[in-house]
Formats: structure tokens, sequence, C-alpha cells
């Protein structure tokens, strides 16, 4: 396994140390001066990482990962399906220290206002790129913006259900949602 970079490494760094005094201290009241100083960099050092201090819970590493997923998934599958499918594989890449991670991150985002309105901001990112992979491999562009736009919106209310304490596992918790679009499935 290759060993992550110092860029890396400094980069995850912040992003713990943030979301620990996120925690502490509240969203608010936390500076990037004091997530620099806790990491042991300067703040020049923080942004060059990251563009503010939403961006080091809101960076999310497993975007990538969700295009890749459904990109995986036989281009002949309805757009919505194959959106649904590819997801259910994403997840099973995670780990259960990322799972961990996930939970805090999203905790903080459901009962932060000015987090959640940058996570919905954020989620038109991953919506274009999940429509794009779609059209790339010929789906109506149409059908894969709306599949991508469903599955996300399914998404988003299974994290902040599971980071609310729910009953299931964030796997259950997103199947269940996911189960919700798979006609096939309902």
């Amino acid at each position: 396994m290759e060993q992550p970079s110092k860029r890396e490494r400094t980069r995850r760094v912040l992003a713990e140390h943030a979301l620990e005094l996120f925690e502490r201290q509240g969203f608010e009241a936390t500076s990037v001066g004091q997530i620099a100083a806790a990491a042991g960099v300067t703040e020049m050092t923080f942004f060059r990482h990251f563009g503010g201090k939403e961006q080091s819970v809101l960076t999310d590493p497993f975007d990538p990962v969700i295009a890749e997923a459904i990109g995986a998934r036989p281009a002949a599958e309805a757009p919505l399906a194959r959106t649904a499918r590819g997801l259910r594989s994403a997840l099973g890449e995670l780990s259960e220290t990322e799972l961990g991670t996930v939970r805090r991150r999203v905790r903080l985002i459901a009962c932060t206002p000015a987090l959640r309105a940058a996570a919905a901001a954020q989620n038109e990112a991953t919506t274009a790129a999940i429509g794009d992979r779609l059209t790339a491999d010929g789906a109506d562009p149409f059908a894969a913006r709306v599949a991508a736009e469903a599955a996300i919106a399914s998404l988003t209310a299974a994290l902040y259900e599971w980071a609310r304490g729910g009953r299931r596992t964030l796997a259950e918790t997103i199947g269940a949602a996911l189960d919700v679009l798979e006609t096939d499935r309902a």
C-alpha cells in the first residue's frame, strides 16, 4: 500500500484537529488560527490545503469513489438503478475508521446551519459528477441528472438520519434509502 504524501498527511491532520475543535467549541467559535495552532502549522499552511474552515469538514474524499463505483456498473442499467447500485458498492469500500469520521462530520454538518448550506452547495458537484458519468456512458442527459439528484437527496437524508443516532448502521440506513429508489427492491 502506498504511503500518503506529506501534503495528504498534513491535510488529514488539519481536518482532524478542525473536527475536534468544532465538536468541542462549536463551528462558529473556532477560528482558522486555532485549527492551525492545534495542528502545529501556520494559518498560511491551513489555507494551502483548505479554502476556509468549512472545507476542512466538507471536503469529501469519497466522491471519486462514488463516481468510480457508478462507472463500474453496466452501462445498460437504467440511470437510477445504476446510480443506486454504484452507491451501495462504494459504501462497501469504507472502513470502520472512515465510517466513524463520516458520522462525526455529518453530525456536525447536521447541527450547523452554515455547514448544512455549504454541504448542499457541495452536493451540486457530486450530482454533476454522477450525471456526467452516466451521460458519458450513454444515458440521456435529463435522465442522468434526475437519477443523480434523486440519489444524492436520498443519500443526504440517510446520512442525516444516521448521524442523529438512528438505530441502523450506516450501511443499513443508506440501504433503506436506496431501496426506496430501486423499484425492484421496494
